[in-house]
C-alpha cells in the first residue's frame, strides 16, 4: 500500500511510501530518512492533521487506521541535540561558574577581594551549590533513562543561559565581600532541610529509574518503594520536583539571599507547569490512578 508524506507547514507533498499495513512509524522514518537525509528518525514527527498531536513511532499503519492513497503529516522538528548531552551542558556550567566566583575573581570584586574574610554561610552555600550539581551530573551519567532520545538544539542555548547566568547572580551576591549572612540556627536548619530534599529528590530519580525497563517506553503508576522518603508518592506525582524545590526554598532561607530566592521561584514555576502536565497525562492514562495525588505540592495542586 501506498502512504503519501505531507509537510505540517504547506502541505507540499514531501514523498510516497509503499509500507506493509504492520510497518511502523519508526520504520516509516528509516524510509524517509534515505529518501531526505537531513531528516533523520529523530529529527521528524509524525500526525495525522497538520496541527495535530505527535504520533507514537511505535504505532503500525494498520494501527492508525490508514489505507491505501492515505496520507501522513510531517513535521521537521529542526537540529535535534541528545537530551544527555543537554544536561551535562546545562549542569558544568552551574558547577563551575559558581565554583570560579567563589574563588572571588578580581574580574567581579576588583583586587584584593580574595583576600578578604568570607562567612561560613557562604562556604557551606558553595559546597551545596557543587554538591546539587554534581549529584545532578552523576544521575544524568548513571541514573536517568530517557523516553525520548533528544531535543531541538535551540533549546539547548535557552536552557543553558537560565542556569549559566542564575548561577553567577547568585553566586556573585552570596560570595560578594559585603555580603550578610543570616544567624547560625537558621543557615543550619535550612542546611538540615536541604539534605533531606537532597536525598529526597536522589530517592524518587532511583525509584523512577526501576520503574522503567531499560530501552522501553513503557509507563507505570509511581509508587513509593522501600525507602521511606518515596513515601512522598502517595501525595504528589511528581515529588522529584517537590524535593527540587524544597531543596532550593532552604537553600535560599539558608543564604537569606533575594537572587536565590528569585532562582527558586523560576524553578518553581516551570516545574509546575511540568507537574500539572504529567498528573494530567498520569489521570488520562491510568484509570485506577490515586484520586488524592496532587501535581506538585501536597494537598495543594
Amino acid at each position: 500500500m501506498e502512504i503519501g508524506i505531507l509537510s505540517t507547514s504547506g502541505g507540499k507533498q514531501l514523498a510516497t511510501l509503499t509500507v506493509d499495513p504492520n510497518s511502523t512509524l519508526k520504520e516509516l522514518k528509516t524510509q524517509i530518512h534515505r529518501l531526505k537525509s537531513h531528516l533523520y528518525p529523530d529529527r521528524q514527527e509524525f500526525r495525522q492533521e497538520p496541527r495535530g498531536k505527535g504520533l507514537d513511532e511505535s504505532k503500525t499503519v494498520a494501527a492508525l487506521g490508514l489505507k491505501n492513497h492515505s496520507k501522513l503529516y510531517l513535521k521537521d522538528l529542526g537540529p535535534q541535540v541528545a537530551w544527555k548531552t543537554v544536561f551535562l551542558t546545562e549542569y558544568a556550567g552551574p558547577l563551575f561558574v559558581y565554583a570560579w566566583i567563589y574563588q572571588r575573581p578580581w574580574l567581579f570584586y576588583g583586587e584584593g577581594a580574595a583576600n578578604q574574610p568570607m562567612s561560613q554561610v557562604a562556604h557551606i552555600a558553595a559546597y551545596c551549590w557543587v554538591i546539587h550539581y554534581t549529584k545532578r551530573i552523576l544521575e544524568t551519567l548513571f541514573v536517568h533513562r530517557f523516553s525520548h532520545a533528544t531535543m531541538p538544539v535551540r533549546n539547548l542555548f535557552r536552557n543553558c543561559a537560565y542556569y549559566w547566568i542564575f548561577a553567577a547572580y547568585v553566586a556573585y551576591h552570596v560570595n560578594h565581600p559585603l555580603y550578610t549572612a543570616p544567624c547560625q540556627m537558621q543557615s543550619y536548619i535550612a542546611l538540615g532541610f536541604w539534605t533531606i530534599c537532597e536525598l529526597g529528590n536522589f530517592s524518587i530519580h532511583w525509584a523512577l529509574r526501576n520503574l522503567r525497563p531499560p530501552g522501553s517506553k513503557e509507563r507505570r503508576i509511581p509508587r513509593p518503594t522501600k525507602d521511606p522518603l518515596t513515601l512522598m508518592f502517595n501525595l504528589v506525582s511528581c515529588p522529584n520536583y517537590t524535593y527540587e524545590v524544597g531543596g532550593w526554598v532552604a537553600f535560599t532561607i539558608m543564604t537569606q539571599c533575594l537572587p536565590a530566592g528569585l532562582f527558586a521561584f523560576a524553578g518553581f514555576y516551570q516545574m509546575a507547569v511540568w507537574a500539572i502536565g504529567k498528573h494530567r497525562a498520569y489521570k488520562k492514562d491510568f484509570k485506577d490512578y490515586p484520586r488524592g495525588r496532587k501535581a506538585i505540592i501536597p494537598f495543594v495542586f
